[in-house]
């Protein structure tokens, strides 16, 4: 039995102090964050701890001094000639609910305007959101001589819940409206912090903001959620000795699968790693190695983006190389899926070559990249829910038998028909991108797009005693012996086998040919 409190779940830091239970000391850095009145916005995957932040912000500018007790944030504030000074706060919040239409963002604003109308005493002169926000901001400012301390969280739920549908611009636009007053309110400002999953490059709802301090890639608070290798070690020895007890593993074990399932997250290239910390306390919690990310749901704007846009899976993984603009901002109305899967947590930083300014993003550890490929899998090829685990295990065996045959029978199977999803004239980026995704469940070492000198292979497989190279072709209104020939003897020229030569493992080269008219696969041919 776990003899500490772990905060599972806990968003309230006045809760998880008065509680007893483990608390990860993030206050330096809140410290560090509100010597200035600079407008922040920071972008986390869900599960990170945001809420947890700003709430640690509201009761620090609340001045609950109490609760901060044996904190870093403690010691510092002594140093500080306005410590605890006691600030009004006006907490914005879309977290809790759904917005899939713009009655319900209405019903939303009201709440939060009513809260914060009646703890402020402000005498409601208007119907319009923004003009009693701005009256609010005023009022609090007035009534208590304090600048105001604003903290906005998930600001942008209510766009991605309402993405691609009617309601997706009103609800912007009703948002921009909202907080228009902000830009003309600097002096009844004390701090501003704002959280999100994405940060929507075109729905420029703080576009008066221009000095909107953007920290989701800053080194010095690459850690401000989540929890580093270093706080790990310092909070939670006991639970990692406890957790290999059970898994009858040594500790050396136990910290090593930890970071293989919930470690590798970077929000900067140069900063310390952290991993997910849901994941993390949970697994501390049941003293068992789970997917529990995925458990608790999965965010369902990415998988409206992906219906929407049909994907081309080889483009975000195996180390996507990319500039910062590329994954950093999302816009809507582009087709680049890239920055909503980075801004999910399904991809991180891995990399970075300062020379060219490209960064190399890849899945962060084993149950992401696990969980984000049956999403995928999931919506895209026939194979029933319950059936899935064990097609991609009967896959693994096929692979270990070195039975391509029934390897190949199997993928045929999943992929006899296109779904409706995708058109005919999208059905080469289809088969491939799914072939890809059927070989990176099963756990094998899998890369695609694996660089020769004379050019690409599609996928290379490779087990403990074999080298799978595959070729993958349309056969594009040729006959299947003309496609398959010409597939085996590319292998061949451009070299695709020749850094394997050496391994010792066996080497089986494969073409495997799909129907350009949707039909599935339509032969393979080994050599």
């Amino acid at each position: 039995m776990n003899t500490r409190n772990l905060p599972i779940g806990i968003q309230d830091f006045e809760k998880l102090r008065n509680g007893n239970y483990v608390y990860v000391d993030k206050t330096d850095l809140v410290y560090e964050l509100t010597r200035t009145s600079t407008p922040y916005f920071l972008s986390r995957p869900r599960r990170f701890g945001k809420s947890l932040l700003l709430s640690t912000f509201e009761a620090y500018f609340e001045g609950k001094k109490d609760l901060f007790k044996g904190l870093a944030i403690e010691k510092l504030e002594t140093e500080n000639a306005n410590a605890w000074t006691e600030y009004p706060v006006l907490k914005i919040s879309f977290g809790a609910n759904s917005y899939e239409n713009n009655k319900r963002l209405l019903a939303r604003l009201e709440t939060i305007l009513q809260e914060n109308e009646k703890k402020y005493s402000v005498e409601v002169k208007s119907d319009n959101p923004a003009e009693r926000l701005n009256n609010i901001i005023k009022s609090a400012y007035e009534k208590t001589g304090k600048q105001v301390v604003i903290l906005i969280d998930e600001y942008d739920k209510p766009i991605l819940d309402a993405l691609y549908t009617e309601y997706e611009e009103q609800n912007r636009q009703e948002l921009r409206s909202f907080y228009s007053p902000l830009k003309d309110l600097d002096m009844y400002i004390r701090f501003l912090f704002i959280t999100g999953i994405t940060k929507v490059s075109h729905i420029n709802i703080f576009s008066g903001l221009n000095q909107l301090n953007d920290i989701s890639l800053d080194k010095q608070y690459c850690s401000l959620c989540g929890i580093s290798e270093s706080e790990l070690e310092k909070y939670f020895e006991s639970e990692i000795k406890t957790l290999a007890v059970e898994q009858e593993m040594t500790v050396s074990e136990a910290k090593e699968k930890l970071a293989q399932m919930y470690d590798g997250y970077h929000f900067s290239y140069a900063g310390e790693g952290v991993y997910n910390p849901f994941c993390l306390l949970k697994c501390f919690y049941g003293k068992n190695f789970g997917s529990y990310w995925f458990e608790s749901g999965t965010p369902s704007f990415l998988v409206k983006t992906l219906q929407n846009e049909p994907f081309a899976l080889t483009n975000l993984i195996n180390g996507r190389r990319v500039r910062e603009d590329n994954f950093k901002n999302y816009d809507p109305d582009s087709k680049n899926m890239l920055p909503v899967v980075y801004q999910s947590g399904y991809l991180t930083i891995k990399g970075y070559e300062r020379e060219r300014n490209l960064y190399t993003l890849d899945f962060p550890n084993r149950e992401v990249e696990e969980g984000f490929l049956n999403v995928l899998l999931k919506k895209f090829v026939n194979v029933p829910d319950d059936d899935l685990g064990f097609a991609i295990d009967n896959i693994c065996d096929a692979l270990f038998a070195r039975d391509i045959d029934k390897l190949l029978s199997i993928i045929k199977a999943a992929i006899a028909d296109l779904p409706t999803v995708v058109k005919k004239d999208m059905c080469e980026n289809y088969y491939e991108s799914v072939t890809h995704l059927i070989f990176r469940l099963t756990g094998y070492r899998v890369v695609s797009e694996l660089q020769s000198v004379a050019g690409r292979s599609d996928v290379v497989v490779a087990t403990k005693d074999s080298v799978f190279i595959f070729e993958l072709k349309m056969d594009k209104g040729r006959a299947f012996d003309e496609v398959a020939d010409e597939a085996l003897t590319q292998i061949d020229a451009n070299g695709y086998a020749d850094r394997f030569a050496v391994s010792g493992k066996s080497m089986y080269k494969v073409c495997v040919v799909y129907s350009s008219e949707g039909k599935g696969i339509v032969g393979w041919k080994v050599k």
